[in-house]
């Protein structure tokens, strides 16, 4: 696994206060676009799911999503929801081909080395069904930086983000993008983007 230790540390240490943090966001309505957008008993990964919040969303709207993340104590989190099975896997335990009709990519791969990205994308475009909904939301700016609490954080344009999709063989076809405030208490400009595969 190759996602950066003290980072992990971090969401494992924080599990639950991260979970109160985003137990809203259920009813997120990017979240119920991208859910709307998919087919009854679609199969759907949750790439770096935390505590399982948008998977169990997911469950109740009758997808069928696979859960994944590098902390065990957001697998753990996310493992209790019905209908969520949820893995322990970093982002480059990610294989397989046409396995997933929507991939939710939200701010998780943010965490990711800026060198490890594109062989990331092409791993998620590979597992993707062709045709498959691909949503991905990221920090905007750029450079890399942990915050205060010890995360690394690897920072993008939306040019760039858009650029390094379609790279990988996405086709981006929407983007939203906002302000707010994060587990560190600090606010921060974002963007996500959807695109097909």
């Amino acid at each position: 696994m190759s996602q950066d230790r003290k980072t992990l540390d971090v969401y494992d240490a924080r599990a639950t206060q991260y979970a109160a943090l985003v137990e809203n966001t259920a009813k997120d309505p990017i979240l119920q676009t991208f859910i709307a957008a998919l087919a009854k008993g679609a199969c759907v990964l949750d790439l770096g799911c935390g505590p399982g919040v948008a998977a169990a969303e997911m469950a109740r709207a009758g997808l069928k999503p696979t859960a994944t993340d590098a902390s065990r104590e957001m697998v753990e989190l996310a493992g209790k929801h019905p209908g969520v099975t949820a893995t322990q896997a970093g982002f480059d335990e990610i294989d397989g081909e046409d396995i997933y009709d929507g991939i939710w990519a939200n701010f998780s791969l943010l965490h990711a080395a800026r060198e490890d990205m594109p062989g990331h994308l092409t791993a998620l475009r590979t597992a993707l069904r062709p045709g498959g909904l691909f949503h991905i939301g990221m920090k905007t700016g750029s450079g890399s930086h942990r915050d205060d609490l010890g995360r690394l954080y690897t920072y993008y344009t939306q040019t760039e983000l858009s650029g390094l999709l379609s790279d990988a063989g996405l086709t981006p076809f929407s983007s939203t993008t906002g302000r707010e405030k994060g587990l560190d208490g600090k606010l921060a400009d974002w963007v996500v983007i959807a695109a097909h595969g």
